[in-house]
C-alpha cells in the first residue's frame, strides 16, 4: 500500500493554495513525482513536508488562527448571550423542530447528494417533479437503489446518514461532559461509538490520526488535506440547540468538536451554524441570526466574506437562481464538499426561506454540491426558529418520528426522544451545570 503522502498530496496542494501559500515552486516536483511510476515513498514524504512548512503569501490579506482565544480576539462585537427566555414547552417544541427539521431536511438531500444543480434540475424535469414541491422521485438507474428509502412515496423514516449520526455523537459527549465537553472527549465518544468505514474525508483522516495516538489538535491537521471541508459545520446542530439563546455557549462547543477533525475555516464553519441555531430561539429575523453567527468567527476569514457577499446578493434579487450565479461565480472553484461554497448555499436557502420552511430546503438542495449537508442544516435553522409545531406535515410526517444511526446503542431512535434528551441537556447547560 502506498504511504498516506503518496495519495493525499494532491489536495493537500490545492488546501495549501487556498490557504494563501504559493506553490509555484512545488507544484512542478509534485506532479513530476505522480507522473513517475518508479518514484519512491520517501520522496512524497518531502514533498508533503515541504508543503506543509509553507506559509501564506504576505498578499494573503485573511486572517484565520485556528486557536479558540485567537478566533474570539478577531470576531465582531455580538450580543454572545441573549433574552432566550420562552416556556418549557415551547422550548422543547424548538427543540424537536431542529431535530425533525434536520431530518427532513437531510432526506430531502439525500438521493442528489454531490449532484450540480443543472443535473438536479434536469433530473426534476425528467421525473415530472419541477418545480420541486415534495421530496425527490425514485427513478430506477438514475438514482441507487440504496437511496431509495429517501426518495417520495418510500420514505418510512429517517435513513442513516452522516449528517444525523453526529448531532447524536455531540448528545453522548454532552451528556457524559456538560458544558466542560473537551476534545478529548469528544474523541473518545467518536473512537468508541462510530465506525471507521462510515466516516469520510476529513474525519475519516482524523479518526486514523486519534488510533494512532495523535490527538486534538494534530488529529485535525496531520496528513488531513480536507481539514477546510463541511465535515465539522455539519456536526454544530446539537451544540446550538443545547444553548439557546447563548450564542457564545454554542460556539465555544462547536469549537472542542471541530477541532478534533478542522482548522481555520473548517472550524468556523461549525462555530457559524452552532451560534445561528442558538440565536434562533430568541430572534425570528434571520438577518440577525445571521449577523448573530458571523459575530462568533474572526471578521476578516474567507468564510465571513462568503456569508457576508451571499446576504448582500440576497438582498439585491429577489431571485434565487441570480443570486445562485454569483455564489457560484466567486466560489465555486472550492471542491463540492468544502465549508466555504456550501455554507454559501446554507445562507442563500435561510434568506429566501426565512419564513417558509419548505422554499429553505428545497433552494439549498437544488443549488447542489453538498444536497443533504446543506439541506440539513438549513432544515435545522428553520425548524430550531419555528418549531415542531408549525413544520410542514408532508416534510416531517414520512419521518414516522424515527432515525436510524450507525452509532453504537443508537441504531433505531425516536426523535422526539433525541430531542427530550437535547432539553434536558440545554437545561443542564444554561443553568450552569
Amino acid at each position: 500500500m502506498a504511504v498516506v503522502e503518496r495519495q493525499l498530496i494532491q489536495p493537500e496542494m490545492v488546501q495549501r493554495q487556498e490557504e494563501g501559500c504559493d506553490i509555484s515552486v512545488l507544484e512542478p516536483q509534485v506532479l513530476a513525482a505522480i507522473e513517475d511510476e518508479s518514484t519512491q515513498d520517501q520522496t512524497f514524504v518531502e514533498l508533503y513536508d515541504e508543503l506543509i512548512a509553507l506559509k501564506p503569501d504576505p498578499s494573503f490579506s485573511y486572517e484565520e488562527p485556528s486557536e479558540l482565544d485567537e478566533i474570539k480576539a478577531l470576531r465582531p462585537p455580538g450580543p454572545r448571550r441573549m433574552d432566550g427566555t420562552v416556556s418549557e414547552q415551547t422550548l422543547r417544541d424548538r427543540i424537536f423542530g431542529g431535530w425533525l427539521g434536520r431530518a427532513a431536511g437531510c432526506s430531502l438531500g439525500k438521493p442528489v447528494e454531490g449532484w450540480p444543480r443543472e443535473r438536479i434540475d434536469e433530473y426534476l424535469a425528467n421525473t415530472n417533479a419541477f418545480p420541486l414541491d415534495d421530496y425527490i422521485p425514485f427513478s430506477e438507474g438514475a438514482i441507487s437503489q440504496y437511496l431509495k428509502a429517501s426518495t417520495r412515496g418510500n420514505i418510512k423514516f429517517m435513513a442513516r446518514d452522516d449528517d444525523m449520526d453526529y448531532p447524536i455523537l455531540g448528545l453522548i459527549s454532552l451528556e457524559r461532559s456538560g458544558s466542560q465537553l473537551s476534545p478529548r472527549d469528544m474523541a473518545n465518544t467518536w473512537l468508541s461509538y462510530m465506525p471507521f468505514n462510515m466516516l469520510y474525508t476529513a474525519e475519516n483522516v482524523a479518526y486514523r490520526n486519534l488510533v494512532n495516538r495523535r490527538w486534538p489538535p494534530e488529529s485535525a491537521s496531520w496528513r488531513n488535506p480536507f481539514r477546510e471541508w463541511i465535515g465539522a459545520q455539519i456536526r454544530a446542530d446539537i451544540f446550538g440547540y443545547v444553548a439557546p439563546g447563548w450564542p457564545e455557549k454554542a460556539a465555544e462547543l462547536a469549537y472542542q468538536d471541530a477541532c478534533i477533525s478542522h482548522v481555520k475555516n473548517g472550524i468556523y464553519g461549525e462555530i457559524l451554524m452552532a451560534a445561528m441555531i442558538a440565536a434562533s430561539f430568541a430572534t425570528d429575523d434571520m438577518e440577525q441570526i445571521i449577523d448573530i453567527g458571523l459575530s462568533e468567527i474572526p471578521a476578516n476569514c474567507r468564510l465571513a466574506e462568503a456569508v457576508h457577499d451571499t446576504v448582500s446578493w440576497c438582498k439585491e434579487s429577489n431571485d434565487w437562481e441570480v443570486v445562485w450565479d454569483r455564489i457560484f461565480e466567486k466560489y465555486g472553484h472550492y471542491h463540492r464538499v468544502h465549508t466555504i461554497n456550501n455554507a454559501a448555499l446554507v445562507v442563500m436557502g435561510l434568506m429566501f426561506g426565512q419564513s417558509d420552511y419548505e422554499q429553505g430546503i428545497v433552494l439549498s438542495v437544488r443549488g447542489g454540491w453538498d444536497t443533504d449537508c446543506n439541506g440539513a442544516t438549513v432544515g435545522s435553522i428553520l425548524g430550531t426558529k419555528m418549531g415542531a409545531e408549525a413544520l410542514p406535515e408532508k416534510w416531517i410526517g414520512v419521518l414516522s418520528n424515527r432515525l436510524m444511526s450507525v452509532v453504537r446503542d443508537f441504531n433505531d431512535n425516536q426523535i422526539s426522544d433525541l430531542a427530550d434528551r437535547t432539553y434536558q441537556m440545554a437545561m443542564t447547560i444554561t443553568n450552569g451545570d
